[in-house]
């Protein structure tokens, strides 16, 4: 097992659309794409969407199938989930996706001002007992404003009712422009289109776990303003 994933972490160093910056501080240098990923990365002028915990990418991939006019870039620490994406998409010649290996406390470090369009969280740590480190917390929402443009939306899809229901209060406490709210999700996919209907029915790993235990998923998206 360990020689597969050392495997896995050399196959990934070859990959042009991993980067994984060093966490040491005595090691750290800024990073190159901060506020370039566009023109040095993408080569495009497209939106810029982020999956912030992505885990094996699979929200990062389905979205990039489906919007080919957009960025996707998903962020994970754990290595061995985010190969799993790359490998997808490098097999499969998804130029649109790319993958940052760091923890989301560092985030700004990779991203300019007003470099992002928008933000989904998926199923992310619910941190039963550390409220602050939630990733709709103001300690995380206050680092999205530093890279997020003007009206740039954050997508939340969850099992859990402790982080929702902390979301929730953190818009109505905070102000945050609710765009929807939802506690039973695909309840409440009748009135969507097709496209909204395919892009929520994309399923990651946790989500197939969670729901084969019979959770119900929650949704919101809003803007900070």
């Amino acid at each position: 097992m360990a020689k597969n994933k050392l495997r896995r972490f050399s196959e990934m160093k070859e990959w042009s659309n991993v980067y994984e910056p060093s966490l040491d501080p005595l090691k750290r240098e800024p990073f190159a794409l901060k506020g370039k990923w566009n023109q040095e990365h993408f080569k495009n002028d497209n939106p810029i969407v982020l999956e912030l915990g992505c885990g094996k990418g699979e929200y990062s991939i389905g979205m990039a199938d489906h919007f080919p006019e957009k960025n996707f870039i998903g962020v994970d620490i754990k290595g061995a989930r985010i190969w799993v994406g790359a490998k997808d998409a490098v097999e499969r010649g998804v130029e649109n996706v790319a993958f940052l290996r760091t923890k989301i406390d560092f985030i700004t470090d990779y991203f300019g001002e007003n470099e992002v369009d928008e933000i989904w969280l998926t199923f992310s740590d619910p941190q039963p007992n550390k409220p602050r480190k939630r990733l709709t917390s103001s300690l995380f929402i206050n680092r999205y404003r530093k890279i997020l443009k003007k009206g740039g939306i954050i997508h939340l899809k969850t099992d859990s009712d402790v982080l929702f229901e902390s979301t929730e209060e953190e818009i109505k406490e905070h102000g945050y422009e609710c765009l929807e709210l939802t506690w039973d999700l695909y309840a409440s996919l009748e009135g969507k289109t097709e496209l909204e209907r395919e892009i929520f029915s994309i399923k990651t790993h946790y989500e197939e776990l969670f729901t084969a235990k019979g959770s119900v998923i929650k949704y919101c998206k809003f803007r900070l303003g």
